[in-house]
């Protein structure tokens, strides 16, 4: 399964537009995305060294590595355009949803075979994306299947896996400060076909808040709640390592920084886009569920649905407020899982 976050936006008419959002670009690239691209490649780096000195799955320190890096994954996870596009790197880093357990099946074959792609680092760039990334290191470390393989397979399997999502994780970074970043800096230079005006650099990074939200109210939370009739906690994200609200929380942080930076001080947009934000977050306060194991209890389900009312409303309040003061319109945002 193929789980991709393409967004159309169409612009709206530019004369009511002011003349220069170059100041909000480069406020937007340097301070939101170069910052989060960075803090991934640090702490996917430092997740790999602690793995090496330590492979065990009850390893203290490789957990605390993993949470941490994982943060920075969420944090940086809805700038999927660009470098994270090439090279089916994001999905490399995140193969989820997996409704179809893609990813144990994969490791489970990856440990039953002993596959010598784990001592290989290109060989094992080569494994099934289901079996890379953090998600499957999840498995790795908190699952009792996959965590009781045969330790000294398991250790290598860890030791990859950790590798892996460094090296994917300094890709990104080395394009990004390769050049990518200059093409977004610098819209409508000649020579730059992917970004030939200002309005289409700002479109991509409405987009990559729009689609952030999205993927938080639709499928952090709404694969969990699935139906009253029929709810799926077992599908909650990152359950196993009880990281499903803490996602969807470093999901709001981000994107907070990303609303608020790319309403450039506009003082109605900010006051509007602060309060729809804090709303949210004093919902998410009054969930003690990390795991959103509580979905089949109505009152439980209550307040995470709630949750998921107040992020549709963030998005309300970003098409009321951005929309215009960007001359950016949504034209459709879809999520493609074809």
């Amino acid at each position: 399964m193929r789980f991709l976050f393409p967004a159309v936006i169409a612009l709206l008419p530019t004369a009511t537009l002011a003349a220069d959002f170059r100041a909000t670009i480069t406020d937007a690239v340097n301070e939101h995305v170069l910052t989060r691209i960075d803090a991934l490649a640090e702490t996917t780096a430092t997740l790999a060294s602690t793995a090496q000195q330590d492979c065990a799955p009850t390893s203290a320190p490789l957990r605390a590595a993993y949470g941490t890096a994982f943060d920075a994954w969420i944090a940086a996870s809805h700038l999927r355009f660009g470098p994270s596009e090439a090279e089916n790197r994001a999905y490399a880093l995140s193969f989820w949803p997996d409704t179809r357990s893609a990813t144990p099946k994969t490791l489970a074959g990856l440990i039953a075979s002993e596959d010598a792609a784990v001592d290989d680092p290109a060989e094992f760039a080569e494994v099934s994306i289901a079996g890379r990334g953090f998600y499957a290191l999840e498995f790795a470390l908190y699952d009792p299947a996959i965590s009781a393989a045969d330790p000294v397979y398991l250790c290598k399997l860890i030791t990859a896996l950790t590798r892996d999502i460094a090296d994917t994780s300094a890709a990104i970074q080395a394009d990004w400060h390769g050049g990518y970043a200059a093409l977004l800096l610098q819209p409508g230079v000649d020579g730059n076909d992917t970004y030939r005006s200002e309005s289409e650099a700002l479109q991509e990074l409405y987009k990559a808040l729009n689609t952030g939200l999205q993927v938080t109210a639709d499928t952090r939370l709404g694969m969990p709640l699935g139906t009253f009739d029929r709810p799926r906690p077992k599908r909650a994200e990152a359950r196993r390592s009880a990281r499903s609200k803490r996602h969807v929380e470093v999901s709001l942080v981000t994107l907070r920084d990303l609303a608020l930076r790319l309403a450039s001080g506009d003082e109605t947009a900010t006051t509007e886009l602060t309060a729809a934000f804090d709303r949210a977050f004093d919902q998410l306060e009054t969930i003690d569920d990390p795991t959103f194991a509580g979905v089949a209890d109505p009152m439980q389900r209550f307040q995470i649905e709630a949750l998921q009312q107040s992020i549709h409303q963030i998005t309300n309040a970003v098409a009321a407020q951005l929309s215009p003061l960007l001359g950016v319109g949504e034209g459709f945002n879809a999520l493609d899982g074809d």
